[in-house]
C-alpha cells in the first residue's frame, strides 16, 4: 500500500467513526467520548441522575434509588483503570470508575471500549487512605490494585464493596464487556 491508500483508507475510517460517533451522541444525548458514554451507562445501570450539563465540577450526578440513594458519584471511565484515577479537589461522595482490561506494559496502540471491571470507591475513605499513604491526589493518582480489588462491584464484588448489583445491572455492564 502507498502513502496514498493508506490516506484514502484513513479518510474513509475516519467517516465511518464521525457517523458512529453521531448516532451514540443521539442516543447519550452528549458527546461521544469515552468519559460521557461512561456517565449515560452508568445512569442506566445505576440509576443515577446526572447533572444538567457535562462540564459540572465535582460530581457528575446523584444516585436516585437503592443504598446510596441522595448521594452525589463521580463517574471515570477508563480503558484501563490500574494505570491511575482522576481525583478532583471538589467534594462528591463517591467515585464510580469503569474499566476495560488491564492493558500490558508498553501497549499504546487502540484500545478497545470495554467495560470489564466496575469499582465504587468511598471518596472520604479513598483520600484517607492515599493521605496516609502519602500519595499525590489530582490526576492519574496512583492506586493500588487491592484498592481497587477490595471496591469492585463488577464482575464479582471485593471484599469492602460498597454496593451489590442485582443480576440485571450486572447483565447490563456485561453488555460491553
Amino acid at each position: 500500500m502507498d502513502v496514498n491508500d493508506d490516506l484514502h483508507s484513513l479518510a474513509e475510517l475516519l467517516r465511518v467513526r464521525d457517523e458512529a460517533e453521531a448516532r451514540i451522541a443521539e442516543v447519550t444525548g452528549r458527546s461521544a467520548r469515552q468519559g460521557d458514554v461512561g456517565e449515560f451507562i452508568a445512569s442506566r445501570v445505576f440509576d443515577i441522575e446526572l447533572a444538567a450539563t457535562a462540564t459540572q465540577a465535582g460530581h457528575d450526578g446523584v444516585f436516585r434509588s437503592g443504598p446510596l440513594m441522595g448521594r452525589t458519584v463521580n463517574i471515570k471511565t477508563y480503558g484501563d483503570a490500574f494505570t491511575g484515577i482522576d481525583i478532583s479537589p471538589h467534594p462528591c461522595d463517591y467515585y464510580l470508575v469503569l474499566s476495560g482490561p488491564r492493558r500490558p506494559a508498553g501497549t499504546v496502540r487502540h484500545h478497545q471500549w470495554q467495560i470489564s471491571e466496575a469499582f465504587l470507591f468511598d471518596t472520604a475513605r479513598l483520600r484517607a487512605l492515599l493521605t496516609e499513604r502519602d500519595v499525590k491526589i489530582g490526576m492519574a493518582t496512583s492506586v493500588r490494585k487491592s484498592d481497587l480489588e477490595a471496591v469492585r462491584v463488577f464482575p464479582e464484588p471485593g471484599p469492602n464493596s460498597p454496593l451489590l448489583l442485582t443480576p440485571e445491572q450486572a447483565a447490563l455492564l456485561a453488555l460491553f464487556g
